[in-house]
């Protein structure tokens, strides 16, 4: 059993794919089967049952996932240790508006004090990122939802999200002092993709149909033509509020979200980790 192919079995057995971790790992798809042909056989066992296109643990993997992941933590915890800081690539995954209007203080420090951080970022939605998050892909992940606990994973509260509805000023909204769901939904509302956690549980209190758009800057610029209405995190315009761009209409969600910092349950935190979790509690709780 050599490292590489530990290395390589993980990586397979979170994807659950062998191109894709090839891809990933950047080596020949040949290269990854043989390495994990070379642990079976070394094994003695079968570590994925091939089911036509698609791969799966078997009992066997699924106990060396564990022992896997236990021995490359430790390996890299001696690697910090020995060379004075973390020195790895960590997966992250996360969202439009958490990137770009909760992150920038974190990764300006991370990139000024620890340089030999390499982070990449991956844009998903929630429920992906959860489930990326158990399956191994992801190191962290940022979540934005209602639920603060998540089966399979351990969380960290960063703040309440506040949500705004915004219009333009020149909105026929803008100038009513209350507004009800029926006067909402006579007028186009606008939101990002489903599976996001705040549009879903929007469109499940007003009812109707939405004009989806692909990114929060695309929402905003329509707003701000006057296309429509949308619910949006208030960090998100914050800067369009204090310009007067836009205003906020007189209407609360019956509900809150948080954003949260996410990560398997159960797993001994490389250094890496541990440090990406802390300045991020330190830093996104001190912006509120």
């Amino acid at each position: 059993m050599e490292f590489r192919q530990l290395v390589t079995f993980r990586k397979v057995a979170g994807l659950l794919s062998f191109t894709r971790a090839a891809e990933e790992l950047n080596y020949a798809q040949s290269s990854v089967t043989s390495q994990i042909r070379a642990l079976e056989t070394s094994l003695g066992v079968e570590l994925f049952d091939r089911l036509g296109g698609r791969i799966r643990l078997t009992p066997a993997g699924e106990k060396l996932v564990r022992h896997a992941e236990r021995i490359l933590e430790s390996v890299e915890a001696a690697r910090a240790d020995v060379t004075g800081g973390p020195a790895a690539t960590l997966v992250v995954g996360t969202m439009e508006s958490i990137t770009s209007y909760r992150m920038p203080p974190l990764l300006e420090f991370l990139h000024h004090r620890h340089p030999g951080l390499r982070l990449a970022l991956r844009p998903s939605l929630c429920a992906e990122t959860r489930q990326a998050l158990r399956q191994g892909t992801y190191d962290v992940g940022f979540l934005m939802e209602r639920e603060t606990e998540h089966p399979g994973l351990e969380t960290v509260v960063l703040t309440e999200e506040p949500l705004v509805l915004v219009g333009a000023p020149g909105h026929a909204l803008a100038g009513e002092r209350t507004l009800t769901l029926d006067e909402l939904r006579a007028v186009p509302v606008l939101a990002t993709e489903a599976g996001c956690a705040y549009r879903d549980l929007f469109e499940e209190q007003l009812g109707g149909e939405f004009l989806e758009f692909g990114t929060i800057e695309a929402i905003k610029r329509s707003v701000g033509s006057g296309l429509g209405i949308a619910l949006l995190p208030e960090v998100t315009v914050a800067e369009e509020l204090a310009r007067g761009d836009m205003v906020v209409l007189p209407w609360r969600p019956s509900f809150t979200v948080h954003t949260q910092l996410a990560w398997r349950s159960g797993r001994l935190l490389p250094a890496e980790v541990r440090l990406f979790v802390d300045e991020a509690v330190r830093l996104m709780r001190a912006a509120g």
